[in-house]
């Protein structure tokens, strides 16, 4: 394998976290916060439009600010529709709640099957988001950390899962969307210190053995992956 496609230099953390803060805002927050104001003023119908509404005005404003409408934004926003009308017609918040969190449960079980199947789908969703080099991730410390990763959220999306069916079906509204939201967050973010500092760890190991046979030098022999990873 030619070492000198191994190197690949990680984007700086803060960097990350500014692309990463402003859709967590928009994507979760926001709509929590609209969906419980909107909640406790005008009751469940007056949530349920709200809900939709904030969809769609995302919707408008990428469009009036030139930025373009992908197709999974506009499936996203006629699920969200569905979902909404559903749970008019039952007037159940819980039929709301329900479809996207046994969409997350499913998550899991995908990422749970791409590691025996050795297909990891945290690496094809890394891939899709920063263009990694070939070699790079043919290297096998690279397909061993997106194999662990991938192990990894699986059992995060399934904890998710079970957190949100829980407090569904047992709390009111109001903490579920609260409490269910910061656990649900905490887990997320633990997850991603996990991951970051498990892909920081095997670019130092890669990058290092790059570096050692730009040098002539034999790699020295890959200590342990991190076990959290």
């Amino acid at each position: 394998m030619d070492r000198n496609h191994h190197a690949f230099e990680m984007p700086r953390l803060t960097a990350l976290i500014r692309h990463a803060l402003p859709r967590f805002v928009e994507g979760v927050i926001a709509p929590v916060a609209v969906f419980y104001a909107a909640f406790a003023l005008l009751g469940l119908n007056g949530a349920l439009a709200a809900a939709v509404a904030w969809v769609y005005g995302g919707i408008a404003w990428r469009w009036w600010r030139g930025h373009g409408v992908s197709a999974m934004l506009v499936l996203a926003a006629l699920g969200v529709t569905v979902r909404a009308v559903l749970a008019a017609a039952t007037h159940s918040a819980v039929v709301y709640f329900l479809q996207p969190t046994l969409g997350t449960l499913m998550v899991s079980m995908a990422f749970l099957a791409s590691v025996p199947l050795r297909r990891p789908l945290a690496q094809k969703l890394a891939t899709d988001m920063v263009p990694l080099p070939e070699a790079f991730l043919r290297h096998e410390r690279v397909r061993q950390f997106f194999l662990r990763i991938s192990l990894l959220w699986s059992l995060v999306f399934f904890a998710n899962a079970l957190i949100s069916l829980w407090m569904l079906f047992n709390e009111s509204i109001g903490m579920y969307l609260w409490v269910r939201t910061s656990l649900v967050t905490a887990l997320g973010a633990a997850a991603v210190v996990v991951s970051v500092w498990g892909f920081r760890r095997c670019l130092r190991h890669v990058n290092g053995e790059h570096v050692d046979g730009e040098h002539g030098a034999a790699p020295a022999a890959a200590p342990p992956a991190p076990s959290a990873a």
